[in-house]
């Protein structure tokens, strides 16, 4: 039986982490031009690809719980995402005391993506997807994603859209052929105004459209903002003001490993004005009520 995670076993919950490696492979790949340009981007040479394992093992170590991930933008790449979704699933349930499994359907997929959506539902247990707009090449409200989106919120799924900028693509020629426009929080609204019951992630602090992120998680119960992907002394005034008051319940702890390291994260978030009482629910507690999470009892 799969275990599901104890809030009380661990200390932080980070629910924004890639998988980047797969276990069929012997060894990690050459990285890539876009690989090498994320890095460039956040200012480190030492990444390393992770398999499921491997984050595990890490968040384990660590105390901490995480939510993994792929992106599948085989619309815009021709390639299918590796890992597959299905060993993200299926290697995260030998790992459900600290990994919540995600998956990612390219939208552009259509009936197919809508079908293999259901199946990693209800055979492989993912517990939300994670959609990259600018990645994949589309806005989050374009009908073309909402019979996916119709599933997802049947099935009470997390729905994690990234916003704002984005090192993918980074000081690549042309961007690497990737559309900031994309991932304005504002195309989210949309998805929150006609699925009210999906539960939604809006990724990152939203440069340039944080006031826009910030508006849409005030104005819609179901949409909540995770800091992941800048280290916390770089973030906007008015983020670090709306999580100590008006969001301090829809605020959630994101790293964006490997780029960023839980603990880079952590030091910097201890010295960037957050109060005391606010502290544990972004680092846990919101989490814990997103997810449904509850303590294991005798």
């Amino acid at each position: 039986m799969t275990r599901r995670i104890d809030p009380d076993a661990v200390d932080a919950i980070d629910v924004h982490t890639h998988v980047q490696l797969s276990v069929a492979e012997a060894s990690a790949p050459d990285r890539s031009e876009s690989f090498d340009a994320m890095a460039k981007y956040f200012k480190t040479d030492k990444v390393t690809r992770f398999t499921v394992p491997m984050l595990a093992e890490y968040y384990r170590a660590r105390r901490m719980a995480a939510v993994v991930f792929t992106v599948d933008s085989a619309h815009q790449t021709g390639r299918e995402p590796n890992p597959p979704n299905e060993e993200i699933a299926d290697l995260a349930a030998e790992h459900s005391d600290v990994l919540i499994p995600f998956a990612s359907i390219d939208p552009h997929r259509g009936a197919a993506g809508v079908r293999a959506a259901r199946s990693l539902i209800t055979e492989h247990g993912v517990q939300g997807f994670k959609f990259h707009p600018t990645s994949q090449g589309f806005f989050p409200n374009d009908r073309m994603a909402y019979p996916l989106y119709e599933v997802l919120q049947e099935h009470g799924m997390v729905a994690l859209f990234h916003t704002g900028h984005t090192g993918a693509g980074a000081g690549q020629r042309g961007g690497g052929g990737l559309r900031l426009k994309y991932s304005t929080p504002m195309a989210v609204d949309d998805v929150a105004v006609d699925f009210p019951d999906l539960k939604i992630v809006l990724a990152h602090p939203s440069f340039p459209w944080q006031d826009e992120a910030l508006s849409v998680a005030m104005h819609k119960p179901n949409v909540y903002i995770d800091l992941s992907g800048w280290s916390p002394k770089y973030f906007p005034p008015q983020l670090v003001q709306y999580a100590n008051t008006l969001l301090k319940d829809k605020m959630l702890f994101g790293s964006d490993f490997p780029m960023i390291t839980p603990e880079r994260w952590l030091e910097d978030f201890a010295a960037a004005g957050f109060r005391d009482e606010v502290r544990p629910k972004i680092l846990k507690e919101n989490a814990v009520r997103l997810f449904g999470l509850a303590a294991e009892t005798g």
